[in-house]
């Protein structure tokens, strides 16, 4: 006697594919991707075209080299990356409105009226064999500066951090403690004042 061979019940997966589909589409987009964000920073311009240079007087320029071994100088002295958010903080606040430091112009803002702002610039040069972790660090210890600075004068004038402060706050304190980071190079004009 000859055995019948048995057959399989088969699933019916035609659906499966939709499912797949819509599950697929539900991830895409309920998920959030994570963009990096850049450091805003003023670039030197293109070589091949002549642009116009900015010149400032050399009393508002703060220069910090860093050379190809990594060393940090501050105005021509060999420095410290520990120092560098205290000297840029110093720099840019001028508290004593030393001659030596960038001199303040008066600008009205809205929200702050007159409000003397630093004319002060500081001028960041690399070489083309810094490595990228001391680049990082020194971008790093600058934002931390203008951070402080904002973050202070927001809890003089409005009572509050700067995190904490509305859009239109914020943007006040942004004119007032400008970021004026260059990695072009300034154009130094007369002597000190």
């Amino acid at each position: 006697m000859a055995r019948k061979k048995r057959s399989l019940p088969a699933l019916n997966s035609s659906s499966m594919s939709d499912i797949s589909f819509l599950l697929l589409t539900f991830f895409l987009l309920t998920s959030s991707i994570n963009t990096d964000k850049g450091i805003p920073r003023r670039l030197p311009p293109i070589s091949e075209q002549k642009q116009d240079k900015i010149k400032i007087h050399e009393r508002n320029i703060f220069t910090i080299l860093v050379d190809r071994n990594d060393r940090l100088f501050f105005d021509g002295a060999v420095g410290d990356i520990a120092l560098l958010k205290d000297r840029a903080k110093e720099f840019l606040s001028n508290p004593q409105n030393l001659p030596n430091l960038p001199e303040k112009k008066s600008a009205n803002i809205p929200l702050l009226g007159e409000v003397n702002v630093s004319q002060g610039v500081i001028s960041l040069q690399n070489d083309r064999g810094t490595s990228y972790n001391i680049y990082v660090q020194v971008q790093n210890e600058l934002e931390a500066a203008i951070k402080e600075l904002r973050d202070e004068f927001a809890k003089t004038k409005f009572y509050r951090s700067y995190t904490d402060c509305s859009p239109e706050q914020q943007q006040a304190v942004d004119k007032a403690i400008p970021s004026t980071i260059s990695e072009a190079e300034p154009v130094k004009v007369g002597g000190n004042k």
